[in-house]
């Protein structure tokens, strides 16, 4: 492999978040010019039925006369996100105790109202 090869792959900088199943790597890297671009990762571990596992990793390679642009959109979608909805998870996935909560139907809007009485009314 060529020098030039190798420090296009080289790790400038380097930042880990795990976050559940996920991890997302930052990563500083040089292209062939010597230049600096950030290319983020993320890997998804997904077990089989056996036991057995494997990882789904999707990348983003960010150049940095993209980054102003790039940095302005995410601060105002995750803005977006937190104001309308607020910092709480509330999905299945970060719930332990999700379909308690909401019923086994994934559907329910509400949770269970625990006052609720089931009744059956004869054919008029």
């Amino acid at each position: 492999m060529r020098e030039n090869d190798m420090l296009e792959k080289e790790e400038i900088f380097s930042k880990v978040l795990r976050a559940g199943r996920r991890t997302y790597f930052f990563d500083v890297r040089a292209t062939r010019a010597e230049d600096y671009y950030l290319t983020i990762t993320e890997s998804k571990k997904f077990t089989e039925e056996d036991g057995s596992f494997h990882f789904k990793k999707h990348k983003i390679y960010l150049y940095k006369e993209d980054f102003a642009a790039f940095r302005d959109i995410l601060d105002e979608m995750t803005s977006y996100v937190l104001d309308s909805k607020g910092e709480e998870v509330i999905s299945e996935r970060h719930q332990k105790d999700f379909k308690r909560e909401y019923g086994e139907d994934e559907t329910d809007a509400a949770p269970l109202d625990k006052s609720f009485t089931d009744i059956s009314f004869d054919d008029i």
